[in-house]
């Protein structure tokens, strides 16, 4: 498996573990010209935008540790960009991340809240 197809992979396992624990799934893979949002849901009444790091090993270290500042700094923008496209301003929002590690064909999920600031 490409590392694409692996993190296409992880990003489904992701939706598919936020469904089952409630989350409702907005978007999948937002893309503006400040970046891309892996997954946008809501959470009760929290929008909560999400980061997906898929690894197959802990071999250099943590998943949620490849979300930089550079990267948070691109989050934040392309947040910001879908909060004012959709006239969202007045929702409670949340980063989170979710590290997906595969083991054998199993797949492993570690889900940060609040994990972005």
């Amino acid at each position: 498996m490409t590392n694409i197809e692996l993190g296409k992979k992880g990003e489904k396992v992701a939706s598919n573990f936020l469904e089952k624990l409630g989350y409702c799934i907005i978007l999948r893979n937002f893309k503006c010209s400040y970046g891309e949002i892996d997954i946008i849901a809501m959470d009760k009444k929290e929008l909560v935008f999400i980061e997906v790091k898929t690894r197959g090993s802990k071999k250099y270290g943590e998943a949620r540790e490849a979300v930089d500042l550079y990267k948070k700094k691109h989050i934040k923008k392309a947040t910001t960009y879908y909060i004012s496209k959709h006239r969202l301003e007045n929702e409670f929002v949340r980063f989170d991340i979710i590290e997906v590690y595969v083991r054998r064909g199993e797949f492993y999920i570690k889900h940060v809240k609040n994990a972005l600031w």
